[in-house]
């Protein structure tokens, strides 16, 4: 059964508990911040903050408005990331969202431009100059997997509010679906679920009181032509000429191979 996580965009307080908690769990060391004129920090996404919740201030009819939206891994099921990842480092788990094995990843990332919600970030070791991609793993991350102990994620087991939800997609989906019923009824005519058909169905869906486009959402997220061109054409092509340069070294390595044997044979028989 999938599970999914369902962020309630008109429960939430933006009190960042879910991101000390995410940090926390899954030891990950603090940035240091600075004074942006904004409660919000970090000012992004990093190898080190793989949850971050994003404020944004508008004024809809003359009034303020704090708007507030969770910045992590959407876990895509048709996810980019897994499609153009040469060494399987990303992959599907067998509950759905996209699970991540760091001892896998080359660094190449192709991962952070096919993905269309700008989340994957990647560092390199300036003393080994080896680069490794991170992101959100839902908290599967080897030695602190919550999901295989029957437990929830760390964000939401920390959310005060229970803006977030964890449980199998199906149930929240329909959850979801309640929910913006009743903002509709309540007079938000643009509420929607956001994630539920979006990309093949996320992992991490919202319940939005306003067009995803307000809450700077894509509005219709796709993966790039030239991620589908990588896994169609290009990733297939480049394993059929590694092949072939394989096969062409196994077949000169014989052919030498055979020459030498032929040419000691007639020293042999010049020597008898």
């Amino acid at each position: 059964m999938a599970k999914a996580i369902l962020y309630d965009t008109t429960k939430c307080t933006a009190c960042r508990a879910c991101q000390v908690a995410c940090k926390g769990w899954n030891e990950l060391p603090a940035e240091v911040t600075t004074n942006r004129g904004t409660y919000e920090n970090p000012a992004d996404l990093s190898p080190t903050t793989w949850l971050k919740m994003k404020f944004r201030e508008i004024e809809p009819g003359g009034k303020v408005r704090w708007l507030f939206t969770r910045r992590s891994c959407m876990h895509c099921t048709d996810a980019g990331c897994v499609k153009v990842c040469p060494s399987k480092a990303l992959y599907h788990h067998e509950l759905g969202f996209v699970a991540y094995n760091k001892d896998l990843c080359t660094g190449c990332g192709y991962c952070i431009e096919a993905c269309p919600f700008d989340v994957p970030r990647s560092d390199r070791n300036l003393l080994t100059g080896i680069a490794k991609m991170d992101k959100c793993t839902l908290c599967t991350t080897p030695g602190l997997d919550r999901i295989a102990e029957g437990w929830e994620p760390a964000c939401v087991k920390t959310c005060p509010t229970n803006a977030l939800q964890y449980d199998d997609r199906d149930k929240l989906v329909a959850e979801g679906r309640k929910r913006v019923d009743s903002l509709r009824d309540a007079g938000w005519a643009n509420a929607n679920l956001y994630g539920e058909n979006e990309l093949g169905g996320l992992h991490v869906m919202y319940v939005l009181d306003d067009h995803p486009s307000v809450y700077e959402l894509p509005v219709n997220p796709q993966i790039s032509a030239a991620t589908v061109a990588w896994q169609d054409a290009i990733q297939p092509l480049g394993w059929a000429v590694g092949g072939l340069t394989v096969l062409g070294l196994g077949l000169n390595y014989m052919v030498a191979r055979a020459n030498i044997n032929r040419e000691k044979e007639k020293k042999d028989v010049a020597g008898s």
